[in-house]
């Protein structure tokens, strides 16, 4: 038998126990789901808003933006900031005394974050097709493209956010460290304010990160094929969302892997040791 398929198992198994303990647990629940309460609160009091020139109410057209930015903060913020926890809390030197240990504590961290993305897409997702006016998610094409953008989109984000988390060293600093450029990314990225009002050199930033065009994909799946005017290339350029969340995956993919494995054989006993000291003498 490979060693590879024990450790996707024990994975799936340590993913389904890790959110079964967040889900039980008040706290880590109520951490999880208060920006999707928030998120749900917002979109209600905007569903009457109508956006100027066009015939679709405010909340709509802010819906596929948020689901596209919980995919990216929660993939990326989550897997990041659980690796480097536990990473000096001594977690992945256990996972890799065991063999194709890292392989199952990777398994176990996607399952868990790509079901929290779920769970915290539902929360306001469920409410809003019932209360937004405009959306085109009912038809079967809709819930068809939702459902390929955001596999893809996930599959090409939770990489992303392994890969830096393994590079981050101190817990207290990663979140600042991420969060900046995240917000700058997510600004330039149309998720909130259509990318056609901005520089032409900001615009081809823009297209290069998956960002983009996992909210292009989330508008193409919930707003009619009027909107698509709005749009940098005036459609939904399902192609070239397919193929720029393709690629960013495939190379998350193989890159991941890699610099888990560096991050792994740099770890040890004394390493986790030294770094127990440093918090208890800042502690003090």
């Amino acid at each position: 038998m490979s060693p590879s398929l024990p450790a996707l198992r024990a994975g799936l198994i340590r993913g389904r126990i890790e959110l079964r303990q967040m889900l039980t647990t008040p706290q880590d629940l109520w951490n999880t789901v208060l920006p999707s309460l928030i998120f749900v609160v917002v979109l209600f009091f905007t569903r009457g808003s109508a956006l100027p020139g066009a015939d679709i109410a405010l909340g709509s057209r802010t819906l596929p933006s948020l689901v596209g930015m919980t995919v990216v903060s929660t993939g990326v913020m989550t897997m990041a900031m659980s690796l480097t926890i536990e990473r000096e809390d001594g977690t992945l030197l256990r996972a890799k005394a065991v063999p194709s240990g890292m392989v199952g504590y990777l398994v176990g961290k996607i399952v868990l974050v790509a079901a929290m993305t779920l769970v915290n897409i539902l929360i306001f997702l469920v409410p809003s097709v019932f209360v937004l006016d405009g959306l085109v998610i009912g038809s079967v094409s809709g819930w068809l493209t939702l459902s390929w953008v955001l596999v893809l989109g996930m599959v090409a984000i939770l990489p992303l956010g392994a890969i830096l988390g393994a590079m981050m060293t101190n817990p207290r600093t990663a979140s600042g460290a991420l969060m900046l450029p995240l917000i700058g990314l997510v600004a330039i990225s149309g998720i909130f304010y259509p990318i056609t009002g901005y520089p032409e050199w900001l615009q081809t930033l823009a297209h290069v990160f998956p960002v983009y065009w996992l909210g292009l994909g989330m508008r193409s799946a919930m707003l009619p094929d009027s909107m698509a005017a709005a749009e940098s290339a005036g459609s939904w350029q399902h192609l070239e969302t397919f193929g720029v969340l393709g690629a960013w995956a495939v190379a998350g993919l193989i890159v991941a892997p890699i610099v888990l494995r560096r991050m792994a054989r740099r770890e040890s006993g004394s390493s986790v040791a030294a770094r127990r000291e440093r918090v208890l003498q800042r502690a003090i």
